[in-house]
């Protein structure tokens, strides 16, 4: 007779260093582990061929690291119950292990599905942490000392051996395949790549991260480029930050053998770090986020469905680069190439879309969801949200994409790379390209309508029409009670690096005039970013 087995459900957690439900199994008995092509997951609107592929990736190296300790992954082209259903006709199962996930509507369901069936099969399902994000969180007065003791326990060391559970026959079924085509240009996905990239960090690149994040031609080498290996769980965020906190350690003791800057860019990546699991605990905390208004006050303020032509109009321009604003064009088209742009053209993609199109945050953060290989649902909904002004309780920054561009790609080299429309169009217009004469047009090859197309509407006008619309809506009868709720629910506190909140999450008035330390210039940087 055989042993029951012990199932480690990976899900978004494509490692075994760390990894408290696979140490979990291996401790209780024959261990299996098990990965599902959810096919919900992959008919969904937001994931698509370029997660697909990446996650391919990370399997073949998971595969193997889980070779190496005795333990065959095994692939199932079906959901993750009908493939505990056809385990259990074969073998009894004595537990299933998983990390706890902050997903999607859709990964949603699937855990409530497999809670349901565990319960009714009376099988034990073990969920374990894997970040700052807490389980059933009443308010955000104690989640910065949940998230410290999480991040300061001690990494789960790789299991050395294993005793492997029998092979089972799963279904054999193609996999779905995911919508779209991959991207030529996107990271590889898998743990080697990932600490490669972490290692290139810590060494050197970090030194750059203040200051050289902003930009998109400096933040491709700047930034830690770590985001799609921790929405994959190639790294757990636990031993990210303790790399980096013991890489500071060390630059301060020797500061010779590192570049000057590379502790402060080391801080600054820190505190994103917790900012990370900050937004995740507001989708883990309210799901319906993903498709809702925060604040309430502002439902109905713009064209939910898209049903006017206007709307359709505006969204396709915008989805396909073709706003008449370079920069904004530009960075849809690296996204398209790379799945990757950086925070603040992300925020700017965003404001566009929301305050000067005017376009309702779900189908355009979907387009996003889309594009960015890193996708990350807990971040990803509440940044849209934040950056579409329906959260609130946060200030509106309505970015505009002329001011942007000659702050972060002065001399247009970024424009000139991703737009070839404009590679001979000079300095002064190349942010402004419809201003130019007809007769600089021609001269310059970049006629409008002809090889590039004209702006849609004034950016003036759209800012002040924005302003004035949200600020209406902030004005309703009940406006200001769902906003303490939510400030209670949701909003950081004192004491998170950057945060311009109280210990109730009520925002603090600056003092004016007042001199910046260095502290108080980071938080102004982070105050902006977040």
């Amino acid at each position: 007779m055989q042993n029951p087995v012990h199932i480690v459900w990976f899900k978004r957690d494509l490692r075994i260093y760390d990894h408290a439900p696979l140490q979990a199994a291996c401790l209780a008995g024959s261990v299996m582990p098990l990965y599902c092509w959810e096919p919900n997951q992959w008919a969904g609107e937001d994931y698509v061929a370029q997660h697909q592929a990446f996650i391919a990736e990370c399997l073949v190296e998971l595969k193997k690291e889980l070779a190496s300790i005795g333990l065959h992954l095994q692939i199932s082209p079906v959901g993750i119950v009908e493939t505990l259903q056809t385990i259990k006709s074969q073998i009894a199962i004595a537990g299933l292990y998983s990390h706890e996930e902050t997903g999607n509507g859709a990964s949603f369901a699937v855990d409530k599905a497999v809670s349901a069936w565990c319960k009714v099969q009376q099988i034990n399902w073990q969920e374990s942490a894997q970040n700052g994000v807490v389980r059933r969180l009443k308010n955000r007065n104690h989640w910065n000392k949940h998230w410290e003791s999480r991040m300061c326990a001690p990494i789960i060391a790789k299991p050395q051996s294993a005793l492997a559970a029998p092979f089972i026959n799963l279904p054999s079924r193609t996999i779905l395949q995911a919508k779209g085509s991959d991207k030529p240009k996107r990271q590889r996905g898998g743990r080697s790549e990932a600490l490669r990239f972490f290692d290139s960090f810590l060494d050197g690149r970090a030194a750059k991260f203040r200051g050289g994040i902003s930009s998109p031609l400096t933040a491709v080498t700047a930034g830690s480029r770590l985001s799609p290996y921790l929405a994959y769980g190639c790294l757990s965020m636990r031993e990210v930050v303790q790399a980096t906190r013991e890489r500071r350690d060390w630059a301060n003791q020797v500061p010779h053998l590192f570049p000057k800057n590379l502790n402060g860019g080391l801080i600054g990546f820190e505190s994103r770090l917790h900012w990370h699991c900050h937004f995740m605990q507001k989708l883990e905390s309210e799901p319906e986020m993903e498709f809702e208004n925060l604040h309430h006050a502002h439902d109905g303020m713009r064209d939910e469905t898209l049903a006017h032509a206007e709307s359709q109009r505006r969204l396709a321009a915008w989805s396909k680069g073709e706003t008449g604003w370079p920069l904004i064009d530009a960075c849809m088209a690296m996204l398209r190439e790379t799945g990757w742009i950086n925070f603040r053209m992300r925020a700017m993609l965003m404001s566009t879309a929301s305050y000067l199109y005017w376009l309702h945050w779900r189908e355009t953060g979907l387009h996003l969801a889309r594009e960015f290989l890193d996708y990350e649902p807990g971040i990803h909904w509440a940044q849209t949200q934040m950056q579409s002004g329906t959260t609130g309780i946060n200030t509106l920054r309505i970015y505009s994409p002329i001011k942007q561009a000659q702050n972060q790609d002065p001399t247009g080299a970024f424009v000139r790379h991703w737009l070839p429309a404009l590679k001979n169009v000079p300095d002064t217009w190349i942010f402004e390209p419809y201003l130019m004469p007809k007769n600089l047009q021609k001269q310059y090859g970049c006629e409008l309508e002809k090889h590039y197309p004209a702006p849609l509407i004034d950016i003036a006008i759209a800012m002040r029409e924005a302003r004035a619309k949200i600020s209406q809506a902030r004005k309703q009868a009940g406006a200001f009670d769902e906003t303490q709720a939510i400030i209670k629910k949701h909003a950081s506190r004192k004491g998170m690096l950057g945060s311009a909140r109280d210990a109730n999450g009520q925002e603090l008035v600056a003092k004016k005039r007042q001199k910046k330390s260095t502290l108080t210039k980071l938080k102004h940087s982070q105050q902006e970013l977040f």
